[in-house]
């Protein structure tokens, strides 16, 4: 039998996967390599396996060794091999050389493309975060220019060979898709989970998709932190991030070896009172500044609307502003406070802290709000105040004025002694420092001011914040016609 034909077992074969790469083995445009490190050859198997690959496949490598996988991609920065710098070595190379042996030897019609993944899987020894890097670079023109999509994926079966084939699943989705779906990418994306799901309409119980990133001139138009936003409207992740500078991060390389004060509100828009949060905040936390990394996070309950729809000019204003205070902003679908601290612990063994308003203190020590979790109310609290967890509360004031820190406050009487019980451990503090000035504003307030640009807005928000509102009509701010 000639190996280069599809064999009758994959073509009967019900498996998505096969059949996408059955598709593209058809295809006689598509050709190029698949180099995987750290989880086997599994992407390349759903290509051989679906038959027909001498029609797609160049090489494919695993260089599990390192002295091997060195000389060839260089050394691992700071030694580690599963990481974006280390992808993009590997994306780098294995492109070059497609380009520089076949390009003008091939059919002139050829659109080349290159896979690579360096995954750190569960194995005989290693129990820790199952995680990988994984991208393609493609041309989606003969002798056009190439374009990349990557992302880090974290795999959640509990065995090696369930992480395998989830493994190989994803890439050749991703394969697929960047070759089918290029001019749609939120449909891309929504299809890197086809047949990685327990049965639910979108999203994986078996992958976590956390960053993912599109550049290249065919996704000139594309804005990367919508498309993360999708992750999280796909099931794909619970949380994305950003950095100061406005581009996506993923969350592990952010917050790895870090201190963490994070901040939650809905910024619509960032006040002065937000940034006093912050302030009072870090000072109160300590430690040296380099390592203590401030977080402003929203939550998805903030970011939709009543109907789910979501303001997208709305939700790039406040990243906007407050990356442009120098905050990470990260956005996460956990409403419940214990939900972020387990998902910040995930990549960080520092200490976390938690600035809260006394409103939100008042949701935290309410025992409806747990009613079901099976352990209630003291299953919520051992989540969140268990190790290095802090929490600072930023006064509110009472119906007479009077000022209510976490010291003087009085919660439900049947949490009373805890309440107590966590303020003398340390894990409840009333934040000091505040500035007293900004205490009443209130963004609801604000918001409708800067829209009819009434007088005084602008003197409640951080002055970077007034400029970029004024300059770029953000929140619905009337931008004047140039006369």
């Amino acid at each position: 039998m000639d190996p280069s034909q599809p064999s009758d077992s994959a073509l009967i074969d019900t498996s998505g996967a096969v059949q996408k790469a059955l598709a593209v083995n058809l295809n006689p445009q598509q050709y190029g390599s698949i180099v995987e490190i750290g989880a086997g050859q599994e992407t390349a198997r759903y290509f051989f396996r679906a038959g027909g690959a001498a029609g797609t496949v160049a090489k494919t490598m695993s260089a599990y060794d390192m002295t091997f996988s060195d000389a060839i991609y260089g050394r691992a920065p700071g030694g580690r091999y599963v990481s974006r710098v280390r992808l993009g070595r590997m994306l780098d190379h294995e492109y070059g050389l497609l380009i520089e042996r076949l390009q003008g030897r091939r059919e002139t019609d050829t659109t080349f493309f290159a896979y690579a993944a360096t995954v750190a899987a569960q194995g005989f020894k290693h129990r820790q975060e199952c995680h990988g890097w994984l991208g393609v670079r493609i041309q989606l023109t003969p002798n056009g220019p190439a374009n990349d999509i990557v992302l880090h994926v974290r795999m959640l079966d509990h065995d090696a060979r369930g992480q395998q084939e989830a493994l190989g699943v994803l890439g050749v989705n991703l394969i697929y898709g960047a070759f089918n779906h290029a001019d749609s990418p939120e449909k891309l994306i929504e299809s890197l989970a086809d047949d990685l799901s327990g049965g639910a309409a979108a999203g994986s119980d078996r992958i976590e998709i956390d960053m993912i990133e599109f550049s290249g001139p065919a996704f000139a138009e594309c804005e990367n932190r919508l498309l993360n936003l999708h992750l999280i409207r796909s099931w794909l992740t619970r949380a994305i991030m950003f950095d100061p500078d406005g581009h996506v991060v993923q969350p592990g390389e952010a917050l790895r070896r870090k201190d963490v004060l994070a901040v939650r509100s809905n910024f619509r828009p960032v006040t002065r009172r937000h940034e006093d949060m912050f302030i009072a905040g870090l000072a109160a936390f300590g430690g040296d500044s380099e390592d203590v990394l401030p977080v402003a996070e929203m939550t998805m309950a903030t970011v939709m609307e009543d109907d789910d729809h979501v303001d997208y000019a709305d939700f790039l204003a406040r990243v906007d502003t407050l990356t442009a205070l120098g905050y990470h902003v990260l956005v996460s679908d956990y409403l419940r406070y214990f939900r972020l601290r387990a998902f910040l612990r995930r990549y960080t063994q520092g200490r976390i802290g938690i600035v809260a308003r006394l409103e939100n203190l008042r949701d935290i020590f309410s025992p409806a709000f747990y009613a079901d979790l099976e352990g209630g109310i003291l299953e919520a609290f051992g989540r969140l105040f268990c190790d290095q967890t802090s929490m600072y509360v930023y006064p509110g004031k009472a119906a007479d004025g009077s000022l209510i820190t976490a010291d003087n406050f009085e919660p439900d009487p049947a949490v009373h002694h805890i309440y107590r019980h966590l303020q003398e451990q340390g894990r409840i503090l009333a934040l000091p420092g505040i500035d007293p000035s900004v205490m009443d504003i209130d963004w609801r307030q604000v918001l409708p001011a800067l829209r009819a640009d009434a007088p005084g807005w602008a003197m409640q928000v951080p002055p970077v914040v007034t400029e970029l509102i004024r300059n770029r009509g953000l929140f619905g701010f009337p931008r004047k016609e140039a006369e």
